[in-house]
């Protein structure tokens, strides 16, 4: 694959998420935000496994868009071999295979010095339709937890983290310094799923301490590094929220960070790709504090 073709699955991926949060349904709705219960992580219908990184936001950005209730996905063959038929004229949603590349004699310049003495990792755009898209496809049911089970779970998942809070103040805070979360009182927040999407938002800041995934959490308030780190915590905590089955709704302070992420994502077409990226190690680094290990997430 050229280049010039690699980069535009990124600018492709990039621009559909970047239309997606334009023409969200609500002024600071990001493809990162869902009801809980009924949004999941995307699954692939052949494997049974949840998409990850920047394939989870992707797909959750096309169904936006295009009002797919399903989260069920996949290409045109794997929808063949379950018996099921895509409908004519429906168009196929982007996703992304990551793919090693070597060494290649044929490279020159530029190439030649990227891929010497070590592999490349590149992206490489694939077609996907989602289960709304087909006829002959008939759902299984799944049961759901009451929302006072899954909240209950989501205050044992954060605790088990093992990252000391302090509740008290009006602001919701992790100081890298004494490596703690500091939040408001239960009583500030307008209920239970959102006090446990910004504690764990915070919790998210605190994944990337230097003895846990080592982030650069140096930016101030305005920069790129800044912006970054907090689009980064932001997709996190909606992939994790919907593995716990619990809202993840915009805030009301995301105002103040919308313009900043589309200028990150409008000047880079990868930014997003490695804000999904870490967003994933980070949650892979949640779920392995766990004393059970088997969420969605994992596949």
């Amino acid at each position: 694959m050229s280049a010039t073709a690699r980069i535009d699955v990124y600018r492709r991926v990039t621009d559909e998420i970047i239309a997606a949060i334009e023409a969200g349904p609500g002024r600071f709705r990001m493809p990162w935000h869902h009801d809980g219960a009924a949004v999941s992580r995307p699954v692939n219908l052949a494997s049974g496994k949840a998409y990850r990184g920047i394939n989870t936001v992707t797909l959750w950005a096309a169904a936006q868009a295009n009002g797919y209730a399903s989260g069920v996905w996949a290409t045109y063959r794997q929808w063949l071999a379950k018996g099921a038929q895509v409908r004519k004229g429906e168009h196929a949603s982007l996703a992304v295979l990551w793919k090693d590349v070597r060494r290649d004699d044929d490279a020159t310049g530029d190439e030649v010095q990227e891929q010497k003495g070590r592999p490349r990792v590149f992206a490489r755009g694939f077609a996907v339709f989602n289960a709304d898209q087909v006829d002959g496809y008939v759902p299984a049911q799944q049961a759901i937890l009451p929302e006072a089970e899954r909240l209950a779970q989501a205050d044992t998942f954060i605790a088990n983290l093992g990252v000391k809070t302090v509740f008290g103040g009006s602001q919701a805070y992790y100081m890298p310094s004494s490596d703690t979360v500091f939040m408001p009182p239960f009583s500030n927040f307008r209920d239970a799923a959102s006090f446990a999407a910004v504690w764990l938002h915070e919790m998210g800041h605190a994944s990337g301490a230097k003895h846990r995934l080592d982030r650069d959490l140096t930016g101030r308030f305005g920069s790129a590094a800044y912006a970054a780190e907090e689009c980064a915590v932001e997709i996190l905590s909606g992939f994790v929220l919907a593995d716990l089955g619990i809202a993840h709704y915009p805030r009301p302070d995301h105002a103040a960070y919308i313009a900043s992420w589309l200028e990150v994502l409008k000047n880079d077409p990868r930014a997003i790709f490695t804000a999904a990226s870490k967003a994933q190690q980070a949650a892979d680094w949640m779920h392995a504090r766990q004393p059970d290990q088997s969420a969605t997430a994992a596949a």
